[in-house]
């Protein structure tokens, strides 16, 4: 092999110049696994050899942590199946973990699973569904109660239950001129 090819494939190899390269080989004899071996102890070659590992996570700036790593390609992989399956498990976890009660006027009437109330209402919504509707303007009140997702369903049972007492407060107000639908004589009604 030529110098010249020598003075490239070093320089390939290490982070040093045509020169560094070329006194390299020159202190070695031509010999260049002996001229890569003294750009190394000069500290020239790229990647060293000189590693350093650490199972601490602050040692390791450069990589992630695996479980964030998992969690992140799992939400952007979410296709519609998982989505599904997401809720479904949350949906299940919610009504073995909750109670369903109903109170009216500050009074509980009943409690009962949520997971006996989601199978009535799944068997019976035809009938249940309006029954609790109707029971909404006669001051009955929906919740659930045990676990932290039942949070948001109160906060929307609530904003129900206050829909509809606003809607029975309108349909109880007086005409604010006193008005009772009959006919005023003086007025031609």
């Amino acid at each position: 092999m030529e110098m010249l090819e020598k003075v490239e494939r070093l320089r390939e190899r290490a982070d040093v110049s045509y020169e560094e390269a070329r006194e390299a080989l020159e202190q070695t004899g031509g010999d260049l696994l002996d001229a890569m071996v003294l750009l190394e102890q000069q500290g020239k070659v790229r990647g060293s050899g000189k590693s350093a590992y650490s199972t601490e996570y602050d040692a390791q700036k450069e990589l992630l942590r695996v479980k964030d790593k998992v969690e992140d390609q799992n939400r952007r992989s979410a296709g519609v199946g998982h989505t599904i399956g997401r809720l479904v498990r949350s949906f299940f976890g919610f009504i073995r973990s909750t109670v369903f009660i109903v109170t009216r006027r500050e009074d509980t009437i009943f409690t009962m699973p949520t997971w006996v109330f989601a199978l009535l209402l799944f068997l019976f919504w035809e009938l249940l569904a309006p029954v609790m509707v109707i029971a909404l303007f006669f001051d009955v009140r929906y919740s659930f109660d045990g676990n932290e997702g039942a949070e948001t369903a109160n906060t929307i049972l609530e904003k129900a239950g206050d829909f509809a007492e606003d809607v029975r407060s309108e349909f109880r107000k007086e005409d604010p001129e006193g008005d009772d639908g009959s006919t005023d004589p003086a007025g031609g009604r």
